[in-house]
């Protein structure tokens, strides 16, 4: 960060309908502060330029030059809608057959070919719901349909080429939130488990904007930070290993794209922890285990380049699909009954992390409850599990909003030694006597964005012209409407309840939790292991790194060019 403005005196990144903090080249020479120390003014007489398609929005998205390397801009604006268009044009797509032993083989293989493979997140789906007033499940189908149907868009590609499978990142979500619930439990247990436990409190790890900011401005987080991939990064990893070990094909030779609310998801695919060569072992720059993040705005533009009517989709599920190639998983990834309801508004509309982790571990003492107490904005939740007799077992706390995650890495930050002979500990993590003041919670949901998810930067707007159909700056999108609207975008995604009866998968009666049965989803992670003949822990778990940013640097073209040469092929 420059000198002109640190780390610690960001306000929220992004707001309800409020553009996220502008580049530090671009704040005023004198900045006023009144009231707030922790708030900045901005100059609000010159206004964003419109970015082109998939490049870093200022108004939209949470990485913004103030956290973001010039190589990570390229790498950001590289991944697009137009990006898929042109994947999907460049050659005949890998035709698979299944034969009566119900085996799948793969013609054409000499033609250069791949294999589409597509993720939506929930979040997605519910901006997508909301905008054409449908409920969650159907817009999944409507995605379904533009992706891979026959009036999607395939019908007007050069080698009708579409997307072999769309998966729901809700099958690797469970799987993230039974893990978690493990690696908490691990922690308040000293010695449980056979993986490097966290520090306390464990912080949530699936949020890229969140991490971005810990690597670059507070590598004193990191030994907290979960070791889990995100439901993003665990998808690509299952697609990419199963499908080049059952296929005996290369993964470069899969493409994945995958559908999220959040322009920083790109960041995350471009990271080389995410890549093959972490999982094979190799130690060398890999093939990325998702190619591709578009969001939810761009799917729009992904059936308007192609001319398809989103609206008009069939909201059905196609007729037919080839089967995943291991049987197994194919009902794991394609469940006859969706297992996992979005339908519990205390969860959030995060993937409820910290919603499933309190509610197993009181799963583990009888009687047990949660109680919930406000912090001190509608952002900030403390939760704590209670005995029967009212004794605390485990405190917990929800923190979105950068503001709000500025005050929780204040609290975590050492105490520093005095340079003065017998001085006291300078810093504000610390009581009189050097004791840490650092709250004692066990585990921490960090979220960037005020109010989760469905808020995130590249989900459509109330002001958004296929909402409204007028153009940009003729409908009123103050504060008051985009929350009105963000209403409505989180109603859609609890609208996920509604998709059926659920059909019991459990191994062992009483053991389902929110809706998930973990003995369920550990021995199926355990079939993928054994299936890819590869180790469970570096499929699942990943690291973290201090990142040295080049903000506030002037950068010559040749060392920009060097820098994103050495970056090709995925790296943060």
């Amino acid at each position: 960060m420059s000198a002109i403005l640190s780390a610690d005196d960001l306000s929220d990144f992004i707001q309800p309908s409020v553009a996220c903090i502008k580049p530090i080249e671009t704040l005023p020479a004198k900045s006023s502060i009144e009231n707030n120390e922790l708030e900045i003014s901005f100059n609000s007489e010159s206004q964003p330029t419109t970015a082109p398609p998939a490049e870093i929005s200022l108004t939209d998205c949470l990485a913004c030059s103030g956290c973001v390397t010039s190589a990570e801009a390229v790498l950001v604006s590289m991944q697009s809608h137009a990006e898929v268009l042109s994947e999907l044009d460049s050659a005949p797509a890998l035709r698979l057959r299944a034969n009566t032993a119900g085996n799948i083989g793969i013609e054409n293989l000499e033609d250069g070919g791949r294999i589409y493979v597509a993720s939506v997140s929930p979040q997605s789906r519910a901006s997508i719901a909301a905008t054409f007033g449908v409920t969650e499940r159907e817009a999944g189908f409507m995605i379904e349909q533009l992706l891979s149907g026959p009036k999607g868009i395939k019908s007007r590609a050069v080698y009708r080429n579409g997307f072999q499978w769309v998966v729901d990142t809700n099958v690797t979500r469970e799987a993230c939130l039974v893990l978690g619930a493990e690696e908490v439990i691990g922690s308040v247990i000293a010695g449980k488990g056979e993986t490097k436990q966290p520090a306390k409190p464990i912080l949530t790890s699936s949020c890229p904007g969140w991490i971005c900011y810990a690597e670059k401005t507070h590598p004193h987080i990191l030994p907290h930070l979960s070791r889990l991939k995100s439901p993003q990064a665990l998808m690509g990893t299952l697609l990419k290993t199963t499908l080049s070990r059952k296929l005996g094909i290369s993964p470069d030779r899969i493409w994945h794209v995958a559908i999220m609310p959040c322009f920083d998801k790109k960041l995350e695919a471009s990271r080389e922890e995410l890549t093959d060569a972490a999982w094979e072992g190799t130690g060398i720059r890999g093939i990325r285990d998702v190619d591709c993040v578009i969001t939810s705005k761009e799917l729009l533009m992904l059936a308007d380049s192609r001319r398809v009517d989103f609206a008009k989709l069939p909201r059905s599920p196609l007729p037919t699909r080839i089967p995943f190639p291991e049987a197994r998983l194919d009902s794991f990834l394609f469940p006859a009954a969706r297992r996992r309801k979005n339908n519990v508004p205390a969860a959030g509309t995060s993937g409820g992390n910290l919603y499933y982790i309190l509610r197993y571990f009181a799963s583990q003492h009888q009687g047990a409850t949660v109680e919930t107490s406000r912090g001190r904005n509608a952002d900030v939740l403390e939760y704590s599990v209670t005995s029967a007799t009212g004794e605390p077992l485990l405190k917990a706390a929800r923190y979105y909003g950068f503001r709000n995650i500025q005050n929780l890495v204040r609290k975590l930050k050492p105490a520093r030694p005095s340079r003065m002979p017998g001085g006291k500990p300078i810093g504000s993590a610390r009581k009189v006597g050097g004791k840490s003041t650092s709250p004692d919670y066990a585990y921490v949901e960090v979220m960037a964005c005020p109010g989760g998810c469905t808020n995130g930067g590249g989900q459509i707007k109330v002001d958004d012209p296929v909402v409204t159909g007028k153009a940009i700056g003729e409908v009123k999108s103050g504060p008051q409407e985009q929350k009105a609207w963000l209403a409505q975008v989180d109603e859609a995604y609890f609208s996920g309840g509604e998709s059926g009866d659920d059909e019991s998968t459990s191994d062992t009666p009483g053991d389902v939790v929110d809706g998930i049965d973990p003995s369920y989803i550990k021995n199926n992670l355990e079939h993928w292991a054994t299936t890819t003949g590869l180790d469970l822990e570096r499929l699942v778990y990943t690291s973290y790194r201090e990142v040295i940013s080049d903000v506030g640097k002037k950068v010559g073209e040749t060392e920009r060019v060097i820098q994103i040469a050495s970056k090709e092929g995925g790296g943060w």
